[in-house]
């Protein structure tokens, strides 16, 4: 007898059949697969999602998110922002901590004209990645960068800093406690996506650029993970490290345990240590997606 889940599986896979061909990936021409992305900013749907909050708002209680022991999907409209702590004019919602069973914070922050951010508590490291908008920032030497849609800096523990915005922007920002080791540092990183290599990804077809060092000082990396439409990840992961991951473009089907999500962009993902995942790109543009993963220490 063939299970609910049984007849899931095949249809995500009728899917996923349709942009491949005997040799592989269909590809598709360039006028189809950047029509619907052309004319708006790099990362527009972040903040403008297809399911946003104004669009469910004639279905009372409905969300797509999802809360269980080993993973969360948190869709826009659940995301709650409020006053940032320690933040001046800017909101924020808090998507990942460690009251869900995380070792980092993630979490949104819309800054408003003449915002700033707020101080790190001790040894906390604090990663940001602008999605829309733009920011400057400065240290207390008075060196200054303006980030832009693309950007992201990495701030180490103890590094006195200040984000400011004029105008208005949008960060996804990682936080969490170093994990020092003796005789290494980690030092302040600002740079951009399009700076950062392709690196080998071998058994796979997406594209993976890692946004900071893999030496040992580093106790996390960003990964940005580029897939087509049809592609999907050859390994089903089961690994000790977690997951922070927010969509920057396009849409597909990720599997979390024992459980299939239709996501887009806008959407975050927490997955805990072991948990099956699986990531396969639907729709007719590409998908990215930005993914924390701690690295380099001894799960012990």
């Amino acid at each position: 007898m063939h299970t609910p889940s049984h007849f899931l599986l095949l249809t995500i896979f009728s899917l996923i059949k349709v942009a491949v061909s005997e040799e592989g990936i269909c590809s598709m021409p360039p006028s189809i697969i950047n029509s619907d992305s052309d004319s708006k900013p790099l990362y527009w749907k972040v903040t403008n999602p297809t399911l946003s909050p104004s669009h469910l708002q004639d279905l009372p209680g409905f969300t797509r998110s999802v809360y269980k022991r080993d993973h969360a999907l948190i869709t826009p409209e659940s995301q709650v922002f409020s006053p940032l702590p320690e933040w001046a004019n800017t909101l924020g919602a808090y998507l990942i901590t460690p009251a869900i069973g995380s070792n980092f914070v993630m979490y949104l922050a819309k800054m408003q004209g003449n915002s700033k951010s707020g101080l790190l508590p001790s040894d906390v490291e604090r990663f940001i990645f602008v999605v829309q908008g733009a920011v400057t920032l400065a240290n207390v030497s008075g060196v200054s960068h303006e980030l832009i849609v693309d950007s992201y800096a990495y701030l180490p523990p103890n590094f006195q800093h200040s984000l400011k915005c004029d105008a208005s922007a949008t960060l996804v920002v990682f936080e969490r406690r170093y994990a020092s080791l003796e005789k290494y540092v980690t030092e302040q990183i600002v740079s951009s996506t399009k700076k950062q290599p392709l690196l080998e990804t071998p058994g796979e077809i997406f594209e993976l650029r890692k946004l900071l060092p893999t030496s040992l000082p580093y106790d996390f990396n960003i990964h940005i993970m580029d897939f087509q439409p049809g592609e999907f990840l050859n390994v089903k992961e089961v690994h000790y490290n977690q997951h922070g991951l927010l969509l920057l473009e396009g849409q597909g089907i990720y599997r979390l345990g024992d459980s299939w999500y239709p996501v887009e962009a806008g959407d975050v993902i927490w997955m805990a240590p072991f948990v099956p995942q699986w990531y396969a790109a639907l729709g007719k543009t590409r998908t990215r997606y930005l993914l924390y993963k701690d690295v380099n220490r001894d799960p012990l």
